[in-house]
């Protein structure tokens, strides 16, 4: 193909073979020109620009590249076109993101013989194209949901789908655009026989488009060596369109039957009609067409104000009408032309070998019956009836290309005083040197840097593309004023019944009753866009002025203040700020007694541990117990002025299965404890839950079972006081089974108090203190053998008084064993189990789940039973309120008293105050020794705390079972 001399040799050769890519084109041809090559003859030929646009069928053949091959009677695009990424304008190479990518090809082929250059723009409305970026979806699809995806790929969002596809609806209105600006003529390719009413749509928007960039693509051609007019209006003319449908075996007129044939012979034949049905088909779309754009003012009276002209007196549409083996049986067609390849006569095969170039493919495309665009003859399309001649295609294009080649230019503005418009016809290297700049502006600068003059024209012409959206877009448009309509339904729904201030699960319970109601009429691509809006505009509403404390108290009551700051240290609050500075507070307030239960008063629902479990006690141990004898357990003792909290580095818990089956291997001996070795063996801390399995023998009444044997020695639980504690680091929360090693609190949850001597506990007239129920306020007797001894060794001196909390001798006798006759020495100690409620009812139980009730004389139930038993930690209140929400009394005290006996009590509180994992909570000092000749109190925490948040009373009365006081809590061991 001869091209002009703008060219390099290396794409002279390329473009020889066929059509060469408009980028490369333009760039080769602006390079051969700066390197000093200079124009030749073709470079200063004048040149006639022809755009070819529009959508293909579904088939292998291009509608549009057949066109210029039937029109330059020469095969110029092949059959088949290789899948090249490079030949992608705009994108070369571009990989990634579907939405990244640029799908519109602009292709050249310029055919020297005619000075017409030829521009075909294929994008997703043709076959190809549309498969490749379908191809990209389905592998972005298989990227996001990854290989080993168990239902395949997930499809992308309809959103992100629709807006793919309408970006590539942009980018190719850029390409349109551009082929608006540089062409003389244009051709619309639709390969059916009806408009599409689409069109006026995309050139209204097209126009629109225009006049908002017109400022940016006049500042690109500015210095371009093109006229006036064209810098002003930034195209070389008005360009012209032309509209080419395929008739595609719609519209077949059927021949006349003869007369043996002809069933309606004798009938009388309409007079002939003096157009063919095409020629009349062809001038009823005219008629449609132009009345269309006049409607939507896409055509004017003056050309020079809109985007194209259609002629006023000259056809500017054409069919093309298919073969008669097209579309109906394309199996027979393909049947048709192998038997015709087949069938060779004497003068094809001596003319073929010697036939080659632009008469080889006339041979080929008059003997295969063109599949596509031909050019007809005048004999076939003319009838002996008088109807006229039907033009050919190139026929009808070349009535248009004269024009511009005679430099006439078009004069299609109409009405009483039309204007005529510009036209300029350039010579090669000026359209070139125009094209590329505006090439470089509206398709290619998208990339470029913003802060060049390129990129920054390319970043405004981009920026306003968005004048498409309210022309293209029609479905986000519709989409976006529905959600809109259900924005304010879907926040009425959010704000229904909601309190002044609520907390963010009231916010989310109500956002998803929002959305509930959005989701049912709101529609369309728009739909998760506004979703988020209306989850931020919810969220905006809750976090001004709506938003609830979120801070729980230790007993799972929510702060009533909205949200606050905390008071620093030796600040005073202040409810006026913005945002107020206040304590927490729930307004829930209950009544505890102190830590020996002889006082009571009101407190407030506390929210940190330190309130809860030592400064309520501290202010009545001031009124109450401070001068009762204590014993204090150990605490943190600061070695530096600025201590810091331990980190959470505890070593996760071993299965639950292992330590069951370690805690069937180890024996259990009474005075003996498997913790250490167990947790040794698993690595843990010696205090971890599961550590020490509960003592099922511990309070027994037999000798074994309270270690009264002298020889037996009781190998003791490693506590803090064997090691030394840190003095660096402290226990943030409490101390339990999953905490580290060596640390300690900066104060003890628990308390031990002496109330007084053993003797200060009646027995028939139980504890007089504060808030029991009545019959319930009484300590379960624990007889103790100290010694066994035979008659003959019993005490001759029947007149002395016993010692106090004794047994008088010969009252009690053991089983005779054997001969001899043998009697106990037996120590009266007494165990009292206290609950407490909210309101301060205070009660004792003698066993789980068993109020103790005594009606007179002291309870005759021992505490055997309660020692061997895991005590539960909550229990329902004996009196519950009129409300259907249990109240719940909470394990508070252990009264023990000892007795003036040779023997030894030991006190090894351990409390679970939930169901596992939850670890198991001790002292400071896990084994205390009760001195003989006491009443002694020991306080249990009010609230269990670890370091990752308190453990919360239960809600459900079938959990109880799960919050314990682990058995073999006291243990007597003889001396």
């Amino acid at each position: 193909m001869p091209l002009p001399a703008g060219l390099s040799g290396a794409m002279a050769a390329a473009a020889a073979v066929g059509p060469v890519s408009l980028r490369e084109m333009l760039l080769a041809a602006t390079a051969a020109a700066e390197g000093g090559g200079g124009p030749g003859a073709a470079g200063d030929e004048e040149v006639c620009v022809v755009g070819i646009f529009g959508k293909t069928a579904l088939q292998l053949c291009s509608e549009k590249a057949a066109l210029v091959s039937t029109v330059c009677d020469r095969q110029v695009f092949p059959l088949f076109e290789e899948e090249d990424p490079e030949l992608v304008d705009g994108a070369p190479g571009q990989e990634g993101e579907p939405s990244a990518k640029d799908y519109n090809q602009l292709q050249a082929y310029y055919s020297q013989e005619s000075r017409v250059l030829y521009l075909v723009l294929t994008s997703i409305c043709d076959t190809p194209q549309l498969l490749r970026a379908c191809g990209d979806l389905a592998a972005a699809e298989s990227r996001e949901s990854g290989p080993g995806h168990p239902g395949g790929p997930v499809p992308l969002p309809h959103a992100e789908a629709h807006e793919f596809w309408k970006h590539q609806e942009k980018l190719h209105c850029l390409s349109l655009l551009y082929l608006f600006s540089v062409c003389h003529i244009l051709l619309l390719v639709h390969p059916t026989c009806s408009f599409d009413i689409t069109y006026d749509r995309v050139f209204r928007a097209l126009d629109g488009l225009r006049q908002k960039v017109l400022p940016s693509l006049k500042a690109a051609i500015k210095d371009c060596p093109v006229g006036k007019e064209w810098k002003l209006n930034c195209r070389p003319c008005p360009p012209r369109l032309l509209f080419l449908f395929q008739l595609n075996g719609a519209l077949k007129v059927d021949p006349l039957p003869s007369r043996g044939q002809d069933p309606c012979g004798h009938l009388e034949k309409p007079p002939p009609k003096k157009h063919s049905p095409k020629r009349r088909l062809q001038h009823a779309l005219e008629d449609q067409i132009y009345r269309i754009f006049r409607k939507s003012r896409v055509l004017t009276n003056q050309s020079i104000n809109c985007l194209f002209t259609v002629p006023a007196n000259q056809a500017f549409v054409y069919i093309v009408a298919g073969g008669p083996q097209d579309g109906d049986d394309p199996v027979a067609m393909l049947l048709d032309q192998l038997r015709s390849n087949c069938t060779m006569r004497e003068t094809d095969s001596l003319l073929a070998p010697t036939l080659s170039g632009p008469r080889r493919y006339q041979m080929m495309r008059h003997g295969r019956q063109q599949l596509s665009f031909h050019a007809e003859s005048s004999s076939s399309s003319s009838s002996s009836s008088g109807q006229l001649v039907d033009c050919t295609l190139k026929e009808f294009l070349w009535q248009h290309v004269e024009l511009v080649l005679s430099k006439k230019g078009f004069d299609d503005s109409v009405g009483r005083n039309p204007q005529p418009s510009h036209f300029e016809l350039p010579t090669y290297q000026k359209w070139v040197a125009a094209a590329l700049k505006l090439y470089e502006v509206t398709i290619e600068g998208k990339d470029d840097d913003p802060t060049s003059l390129t990129g920054e024209l390319s970043s405004k012409v981009m920026g306003s593309i968005k004048v498409l959206e309210g022309y293209l877009d029609i479905d986000t448009k519709f989409s976006e004023n529905r959600c809109q309509k259900a924005l304010p339904m879907a926040h009425s729904a959010y704000q229904s019944n909601l309190p002044h201030n609520y907390t963010m699960t009231v916010h989310k319970n109500q956002l998803a009753q929002a959305l509930r109601v959005y989701s049912q009429h709101a529609r369309g691509p728009a739909f998760h866009k506004y979703a988020m809006q209306l989850n931020e505009d919810c969220y905006k509403f809750w976090s001004n002025g709506h938003q609830l404390c979120e801070e729980r108290s230790l007993t799972d009551q929510h702060c009533v203040h909205k949200f606050h700051l905390l008071p620093k240290a030796g600040e005073k609050p202040e409810a006026d700020r913005n945002p107020p500075v206040l304590y927490h507070n729930s307004r829930a307030r209950s009544t505890g007694a102190c830590n020996c239960g002889r006082k009571q008063a009101p407190r407030d629902d506390p929210f940190d541990i330190k309130a809860a479990n030592y400064d309520f006690y501290q202010l009545l141990e001031e009124k109450c117990c401070g001068k009762l004898e204590h014993i204090n357990f150990p605490i943190f003792q600061p070695s530096t002025p600025d201590p810091a909290p331990a980190r959470d580095e505890s070593s996760p818990a071993p299965p639950d299965g292992e330590i069951e089956k370690l805690k069937e291997k180890e024996p259990q001996t009474q005075g003996e404890s498997t913790g250490l070795s167990l947790a040794l063996s698993l690595g843990q801390s010696t205090g971890s839950l599961g550590a020490y399995p509960p003592d099922t023998q511990g309070g027994g009444d037999n000798a074994e079972s309270h270690g009264q044997s002298g020889d037996s020695k009781s190998e003791k639980r490693p506590s803090l006081v064997d090691r030394q504690a840190s003095t660096v680091e402290y226990l943030p929360g409490m101390l339990h089974s999953n905490c580290p090693k060596g640390l300690l609190p900066k104060f003890s949850s628990w308390s031990l108090v002496k109330l007084g001597p053993a003797k200060a506990y009646n027995f028939h007239t139980g504890l007089d203190q504060q808030g029991f129920i009545p019959g319930t306020n009484y300590l379960m007797p624990w007889d103790i053998v100290i010694r066994t001894r035979t008659e003959d060794e019993g005490d001759l001196d029947t007149n002395s008084w016993p010692a106090p909390n004794k047994a008088v001798p010969g009252k009690r006798s053991a089983v005779v064993m054997g001969r001899g006759r043998r009697r106990d020495d037996i120590a009266r100690a007494f165990v009292g189990f206290e609950y407490e409620d909210a309101r301060g009812r205070r009660f004792m139980c003698s066993g789980p789940d068993k109020v103790m009730k005594v009606m007179g004389g002291g309870p005759k139930e021992s505490a055997i039973k309660a020692l061997n038993s895991d005590m539960p930690l909550y229990i329902l209140s004996s009196t519950q309120g009129r409300g259907l929400k249990p109240h719940y009394a909470q394990f508070m005290r252990l009264f023990v008293v000892v007795p003036d006996a040779p023997l030894q009590i030991t006190l090894t509180p351990q409390v679970q105050p939930g169901p596992p994992p939850c670890p198991v909570f001790y002292p400071e000092k896990q084994e205390i020794t009760l001195p003989s000749d006491g009443l002694w109190v020991l306080r249990f925490p009010y609230a269990y705390v670890t370091e990752r948040g308190p453990c919360f009373p239960p809600k459900e009365s079938q959990q109880l079972m799960s919050y314990k006081v682990l058995r073999g809590i006291l243990k007597a061991i003889t001396q």
